[in-house]
């Protein structure tokens, strides 16, 4: 085996979902091809990992890096580098920010084109599913879409509206449903909000508390209600993202009683921040849905030690500074960039947050890795094991550190988390065997990131 061996990762403690060891990691040809106790073999490279976790490479199904259209917001090189850093493997972009959208299978190709010269990892795309583009979701499921992600309110960009009636949803769902591909929606119910938002504006509310009165648990509630109850009737497989209440979870998995084909995400900012942050730090922390109650935060962790909540995904949602600035907090724009610090952080708080200490860690790399690999049908991807690609992380979980945003990639500087504690730092990321980063340093003269297709259509 010695003369075809790239890599062997030794003495390092390995995650998976079953469990933490001590083990070796071999890899050749981009792949990881033993986890042994022992590998008495020898490789080109050998990386001693004593006192290091192996975690499996996180695979961030929600980001927003833009291009082709706005990479003045975020681009593919600052985002796919950023989410390196923070121990990130692959990613789906979303398809609303990108110039023109991203509604049919030429603006799919077009954006894997750019990806394949940009990107530090690999990565899938997300079509988007819009009032009056059915005739084109077959040929996006040609071009190797992951899914089709829906807006049930206003999407904030003009040229991707939201899918805001349930009869237009019904018939999206329906024909998603027969070329068998999954629909990811934005759960929140536009009259609602809108409702809301009007009285708020007539009263000459500006403020961040008032923002947060306008986007209440029981708009989140109400869609996703709606949403499940389509997706049972249209047969749909339905993935909700960035689901915020424990209230929202529990109708999911009340759904998926019932026979529902329906997964559950959250974020990292819905259980490592509170609405309190909305209003102690402004717009770095304004999302929608709007962060919760410290209750509601609490609740989210207890979710996730049950297993009802499926996968983590950052949606990480940048903007330039200047769309961060207004005396008038309901103009902003809202979305938090996470990709980098979000992640290292949950696994660093995660005890905190209630999850068993010896189970923590496996738990996480279900959400993180595993469970995003298989609801989305990545082939080869999420776990650490023989025969698939070799994506991984090497963490140091007693490094105590004060997140800085001097550390960050982003296009942007500027986040939720500076200046909070974190004892987990991420000492190397590895796609697919080779090094893209390490000791806090993009690696450079590697190639680009791989497009991964799902590898299925959902039956």
């Amino acid at each position: 085996m010695s003369d075809r061996l790239d890599l062997i990762i030794r003495h390092g403690s390995v995650v998976t979902p079953e469990g933490v060891s001590r083990a070796d990691l071999a890899v050749a040809g981009g792949r990881i091809v033993q986890v042994a106790a022992s590998i008495t073999d020898s490789a080109a490279q050998e990386i001693d990992a004593t006192g290091l976790h192996v975690f499996p490479g996180i695979l961030d199904a929600h980001v927003h890096f833009n291009e082709p259209g706005r990479a003045e917001w975020e681009g593919l090189s600052t985002g796919s580098s950023s989410l390196a850093a923070g121990g990130g493997t692959w990613f789906c972009d979303m398809p609303l920010n990108s110039t023109p959208p991203v509604i049919d299978a030429a603006r799919v190709a077009e954006k894997r084109k750019i990806a394949e010269q940009k990107s530090l990892v690999d990565f899938s795309i997300w079509g988007g599913l819009v009032p009056g583009n059915l005739d084109q979701l077959a040929g996006m499921r040609d071009a190797g879409v992951i899914g089709l992600k829906a807006f049930m309110c206003g999407s904030g960009i003009d040229e991707f509206p939201g899918v805001t009636d349930a009869a237009t949803l019904r018939e999206g769902m329906k024909c998603a449903a027969a070329l068998g591909l999954l629909v990811a929606v934005h759960a929140e119910d536009e009259a609602m909000a809108q409702a809301l938002t009007v009285a708020a504006r007539g009263r000459g509310e500006t403020d961040p508390r008032s923002w947060l009165a306008t986007r209440p648990v029981a708009v989140e509630l109400a869609a996703i209600r709606t949403a499940t109850e389509l997706a049972g009737e249209t047969g749909c497989a339905l993935h909700i993202v960035h689901v915020s209440s424990p209230d929202g979870i529990a109708l999911i998995s009340e759904a998926k009683r019932r026979g529902v084909n329906v997964t559950a995400e959250t974020c990292p900012h819905y259980l490592l921040l509170n609405e309190d942050d909305v209003i102690r730090q402004g717009a770095v922390a304004k999302c929608t849905p709007p962060l919760r109650p410290e209750l509601m935060r609490q609740g989210l962790w207890r979710a996730l030690a049950t297993g009802a909540i499926d996968t983590i995904g950052s949606d990480h949602s940048p903007a330039p500074p200047a769309m961060k600035t207004s005396a008038d907090f309901f103009s902003i724009w809202g979305g938090i960039s996470g990709a980098q610090h979000g992640f290292q952080l949950l696994i660093s708080e995660a005890w905190n947050g209630g999850l068993p200490r010896d189970r923590s860690l496996p738990l996480l790399a279900a959400l993180l890795a595993d469970n995003v690999a298989k609801r989305f049908r990545l082939a080869r991807k999420g776990r650490l094991a023989a025969g698939y690609d070799a994506d991984f992380s090497l963490l140091d979980l007693n490094a105590p550190h004060v997140l800085k945003k001097a550390d960050l990639l982003y296009r942007h500087v500027q986040g939720p988390y500076s200046g909070r504690e974190c004892r987990v730092r991420v000492k190397r990321t590895v796609v697919r065997g080779r090094t893209v980063y390490s000791e806090g340093l993009i690696a450079s003269g590697i190639p680009a990131g791989s497009f991964v297709p799902p590898t299925t259509l959902i039956p």
